[in-house]
């Protein structure tokens, strides 16, 4: 997932000749039969005419294809294959394995089925991937009481439960499913809902740079950027204002795949090269795609400058190839590392059992081959050829492309194909692949649902998502499927808040009126102490994007530094408002300062519903200190008593209950 140093290797369909000893002219002309029993040769031999909107017609065209089908300069499919398999021979004659390494072991309905009986906090070495746990003190199981349904739902599908959108939940139904049906349908029809209040919270707290184009944010940041602050300006920008359109937006489930898509195609948005057009990435191509079409979603990724820039297909060229782009692209955005078959023979991958028309996974010379596939796809950038062209945009550079043919993923690519065609049958042949719908759905139910997530889901929501991997709503027809299942209604507590979930989440449970923003000094602390948590958004500079399990988030540092944050939203102030109401939201909300009565309101406002009772006690007799927790009525001041803690800095006691319920399991389990 690191990136990778540059793979040299001649280019050009006359230079792949030459390596691999053969003429071209004379090979086009008399191609000798293929030798070998290989099962993509006995596929071409065999394959009969596909229908057009089947996946598997992006496969090579049979042996017997009527003219029409054979390819340029009159080559068959046999003969192409033989041109790869003599360039294979020349480029890594020796470095690839004849033998496919041992099959991985698909999971049992046993042990690939969600767990359903409450949130676990113990982790062995099985469960954690090996890692030793030595020196470490074993670890307690915690069960947690089931809150109520809409608290359950609403913690998955947005940043956080809060009184009014619980209500909201609540209403829309007779049941609990018709309830979850009808929110799933309201929120993924999402350009019906207003936002114009974050809208206006942004515009009026100085945001700038969200509205302008892609030229815009070039000319303005780059070419003509007075200095590096305002140069960066656009990708700070995008990065406080994900706090506030995640605390704040009516568009909770829209928020919540933003940031999902960000992580999966991850670019580190404050690079000195990509900041300038993160606005462009984050608004045009996740934002813009997040429930829509994968397919068009990829090719939005690949064209971007952002991403362009990221991976370093914007030099990726026939004289200087670079595979970054293409392996990040099969690793990490399509296949999945579990489907990553090593250095061998493309031709003797076997095909996948779910649909033979396909490989079951991708070599390293299938990263290759991907490579010389986007190798033009660049930028309008100032480059010394191209001097005059300069504005930021996408753009195909002809001349940049090795244009020879290629065999990748079990399919064969004619040479000379017309402008962009080749990488973009690249991107047909991954988003149709059935290894690929099953680990975009197993990273979709891991996201909401639980960090194992249960096979039979995966299987069936990858199958609603390769049926639909051309339609234009295939990814929202997906999510309908994901978040009606039977997994996502009946679990809880599989998933743990990362450190900018709770931040989000206690924003919104405290009832903040506050947007973080540039040149503000209580912003850029706010800023500061988000960095200790390890989860300032779109700043990982890995391409695998922040991690989605518990365990990746379970270290005392994180727990630390997130818990302090929270504990510093309770006690800031900006000027002389506090960040989060408090005081006086307890006001308005309760009408009797009892320790019972303050504890019990805060837990409903923080948590939706009330901890088991023990656990409930302990934040009762915190409150209470020397008084009755029943009876004694707590005053509403803040004043010095240390003679009788029951009257001792009652406002700060007030503040520290609300922190330790924000630093509760019960909080940070969704």
């Amino acid at each position: 997932m690191a990136r990778r140093p540059l793979k040299f290797r001649l280019s050009g369909i006359r230079e792949r000749n030459l390596l691999a000893g053969g003429n071209f002219e004379e090979t086009l002309a008399t191609p000798p039969p293929i030798e070998g029993t290989s099962y993509w040769t006995r596929r071409i031999q065999a394959q009969t005419t596909q229908t057009p909107a089947s996946p598997s017609s992006l496969s090579p065209v049979p042996a017997n294809a009527p003219a029409s089908q054979i390819g340029p300069h009159g080559m068959s499919p046999l003969a192409l294959e033989r041109q790869v398999r003599q360039r294979h021979r020349g480029l890594y004659a020796g470095r690839a394995s004849q033998t496919m390494p041992p099959p991985k072991q698909e999971p049992t309905a046993a042990t690939a089925a969600s767990a359903i009986d409450g949130p676990t906090v113990a982790a062995t070495a099985k469960d954690n991937g090996g890692r030793s746990m030595a020196g470490m003190s074993a670890p307690r199981l915690l069960t947690l009481p089931s809150p109520p349904f809409a608290v359950r739902m609403l913690n998955r599908l947005s940043y956080g439960a809060t009184p009014t959108t619980i209500s909201e939940f609540n209403a829309l139904g007779s049941t609990d499913k018709q309830r979850l049906a009808n929110y799933v349908d309201w929120q993924l029809d999402w350009d019906s809902i207003s936002d114009a209040a974050v809208d206006t919270r942004l515009t009026q707290a100085g945001y700038t740079t969200l509205g302008k184009s892609l030229t815009q944010l070039w000319s303005d940041h780059i070419v003509n950027s007075p200095d590096n602050t305002f140069r960066v300006r656009p990708g700070n920008e995008v990065q406080r204002a994900a706090y506030v359109r995640a605390a704040y937006s009516r568009r909770q489930l829209r928020e919540v795949l933003v940031n999902f898509w960000h992580d999966h195609f991850n670019v580190l948005g404050t690079d000195f090269s990509i900041a300038p057009v993160h606005v462009h990435y984050d608004r045009d191509v996740i934002r813009a795609n997040a429930k829509g079409n994968f397919r068009t979603m990829l090719g939005a990724v690949a064209s971007s400058t952002a991403m362009l820039y990221y991976l370093d297909n914007l030099s990726n060229s026939r004289s200087g190839p670079n595979e970054n782009w293409a392996r990040e692209l099969l690793e990490l955005h399509t296949f999945g590392a579990e489907n990553y078959l090593g250095f061998m023979d493309p031709f003797q991958v076997p095909p996948c059992p779910e649909d033979p028309a396909y490989p079951i996974g991708y070599t390293d010379i299938d990263v290759y081959e991907t490579s010389a596939a986007f190798t033009g796809w660049s930028a309008k950038n100032g480059h010394w050829e191209f001097p005059s062209e300069n504005d930021g945009t996408f753009v195909y550079r002809q001349s940049w492309h090795d244009a020879g043919p290629k065999f990748l993923l079990g399919m064969l690519i004619y040479p000379e194909q017309p402008a962009l065609k080749d990488g973009r049958d690249v991107m047909d042949r991954l988003a149709s692949h059935p290894r690929v719908a099953k680990f975009i759905c197993k990273k979709l139910i891991r996201r909401f649902i639980s960090d194992t997530p249960g096979q039979k889901l995966i299987d069936s929501a990858a199958a609603v998502f390769r049926a639909n991997w051309q339609h234009p709503d295939q990814i929202e027809i997906t999510l309908r499927h994901i978040l009606n299942s039977e997994d996502m209604i009946n679990s809880w507590g599989m998933k743990n808040r990362r450190p900018f979930e709770a931040t989000v989440a206690a924003m919104r449970a405290l009832g903040h009126d506050w947007t973080p923003r540039l040149d503000h000094g209580k912003s850029d602390e706010f800023m500061w102490r988000v960095g200790f948590t390890g989860h300032t958004p779109y700043n990982w500079a890995a391409p695998n994007g922040y991690p989605d399990n518990g365990l990746a988030w379970s270290g005392s540092n994180s727990f630390a530094m997130t818990w302090k944050l929270l504990n510093w939203l309770t006690e800031t102030n900006d000027g002389e408002v506090p960040l989060s109401p408090i005081v006086a939201a307890t006001r308005s909300g309760v009408a009797s300062w009892t320790a019972n009565n303050l504890v019990t309101f805060w837990c409903n406002r923080i948590l939706g519903y009330q901890p088991e009772t023990s656990r409930k006690q302990t934040l009762v007799n915190f409150m209470a200190q020397n008084g009755d927790p029943a009876s004694y009525v707590i005053l509403d001041n803040d004043v010095w008593q240390q003679s009788d803690l029951k009257r001792h800095y009652n406002h700060q006691r007030l503040r520290s209950l609300v922190s330790l319920i924000l630093m509760s399991p019960e909080f940070m389990s969704r």
